[in-house]
């Protein structure tokens, strides 16, 4: 056993684990990011259902603080109705063709699939699945403020 070298595991493994290391922080790194629509749309519906849930006023606010600028002056009273808007944000996609009674929002339209929920005083009145436009420009999601107590 003279004369011989011990083993140099050590170095070796040291080396390695430096290597895989930075590996995997520059993957981490690299981790693809939300796109900027998924965000805003997660966003909007975020933002909608907090307000929902601290009463109509709040989200009358909400509405018309999200109201396509192009259509602000298309908002009505909510009365004491809520609504709330799970959207399904698979299906979200873009929307080039939408126009509201034939005219084309400025901004970048898309559309996705939502559960809607309306509430009158705390209680459901109304429950259904359809879908929701919401358009994106300068860097914000607007939509278009429902009108649920239309018709009665």
């Amino acid at each position: 056993m003279t004369g011989s070298a011990p083993p140099r595991p050590r170095r070796r493994t040291a080396a390695l684990c430096g290597v895989l290391s930075a590996l995997l922080a520059a993957g981490c790194a690299a981790a693809p990011r939300e796109p900027e629509q998924l965000r805003l749309a997660r966003q909007y519906f975020a933002d909608n259902n907090a307000t929902a849930r601290r009463g109509p006023q709040a989200q009358q606010d909400f509405f018309h603080r999200t109201q396509h600028p192009d259509f602000a002056d298309r908002t009505c009273d909510l009365d004491r109705t809520t609504v709330e808007l799970d959207p399904a944000l698979s299906t979200l996609r873009p929307d080039p063709g939408f126009t509201v009674d034939g005219t084309r929002p400025r901004g970048s339209p898309w559309v996705v699939a939502v559960e809607v929920t309306t509430r009158r005083d705390g209680s459901i009145t109304g429950h259904q699945i359809g879908s929701q436009h919401l358009v994106l420009l300068n860097g914000s999601a607007y939509a278009f403020a429902p009108c649920p107590t239309e018709g009665r």
